[in-house]
């Protein structure tokens, strides 16, 4: 995949897909899908998004919540076949009129031929533009227009916004479900206070940053990538309360049969099934016992589920 800077187009002729695409769930695959298929007509694929981090909305703490990290978004983008991403930042975008954007954007450094985009995609200044505009616009430039319909599932629509409230829920389930692939952090190892190995389960320890999607605190069933090997695992997020950490939100992870150091290392740590909440002990003991309970679970679990290398 060519990444293109501010300064770079594509001399090839492309079909686009549009989108914030933050979470690259089911119905943004349908649509980056879609551009993909126009390989057969002879069109390379691209796709505009913005950096998910740089994107303000009047939510939770002016940003959005990030299911992925702009990294993890590539990642799938690579995964999925696309041949071109331009990923700016938004701010330097936001001024931009509808009709620039097809032109300067769109027409003349994606060199696109068809703009593939959801039935709910806005753009240009104030999001002014909707999916009726671009067709307009489309219209004059030469650009043939495609408007995905929304993708529903059992639940319904499957959207970002129901998928965050899936993972806040717990309902990590039903949040893969929609997601099309199992939900994960990508976060360096951290060295903490070691208290696991006195509970004689060593942990990794991982920080989840200030603006990433915080799962509901509890024990889940995870599956743990190292290198080219996964292993069983069972994660706690939370704040560590039998200690009385008072630490930020992390991700607590004992990795089943493996032994080893990953203090420095980037570790993907991804998240199958919510076991239960996070509980404050009256001794370690007690906890050492739970996790004792959580590992045997975890292990059955996985011994009845086959531990696979996702789609995307």
């Amino acid at each position: 995949m060519i990444y293109l800077k501010d300064n770079e187009k594509t001399n090839e002729k492309t079909a686009c897909a549009l989108g914030l695409f933050d979470g690259v769930h089911r119905g943004h695959q349908l649509v980056i899908g879609r551009a993909i298929e126009y390989s057969k007509q002879g069109l390379k694929s691209a796709v505009f998004t913005f950096a998910t981090d740089t994107v303000t909305t009047k939510g939770h703490d002016g940003r959005i919540e990030m299911i992925l990290t702009d990294e993890g978004k590539q990642r799938c983008f690579e995964k999925l076949g696309v041949d071109y991403l331009f990923s700016p930042k938004f701010e330097d975008y936001k001024e931009m009129s509808c009709e620039d954007f097809v032109r300067i954007v769109l027409k003349e450094k994606l060199c696109c031929e068809r703009a593939v985009c959801g039935i709910d995609y806005r753009f240009g200044k104030g999001a002014a533009g909707d999916c009726d505009k671009l067709r307009e616009l489309g219209e004059k430039y030469g650009i043939k227009v495609d408007v995905v319909r929304q993708l529903c599932d059992a639940n319904g629509v499957i959207s970002s916004t129901v998928i965050r409230s899936a993972i806040r829920c717990g309902e990590i389930e039903k949040a893969n479900d929609m997601l099309g692939y199992t939900f994960f952090f990508e976060l360096p190892v951290e060295r903490g206070q070691q208290l696991a190995r006195t509970l004689e389960h060593p942990t990794i320890n991982q920080h989840i940053p200030q603006g990433q999607i915080l799962p509901r605190f509890g024990v889940y069933c995870t599956r743990v990538r190292i290198g080219e090997k996964q292993y069983a695992g069972v994660t706690n997020v939370g704040i560590k309360p039998t200690f009385n950490a008072h630490t930020s939100p992390l991700a607590e992870t004992y990795i089943i049969d493996y032994d080893g150091d990953l203090y420095g290392k980037t570790v993907t740590v991804c998240f199958d099934k919510f076991m239960r909440a996070e509980q404050k002990f009256d001794s370690a003991e007690l906890l050492k016992q739970q996790i004792d309970r959580d590992t045997a679970a975890a292990a059955e679990y996985f011994r009845t589920h086959t531990i696979h290398t996702d789609a995307i």
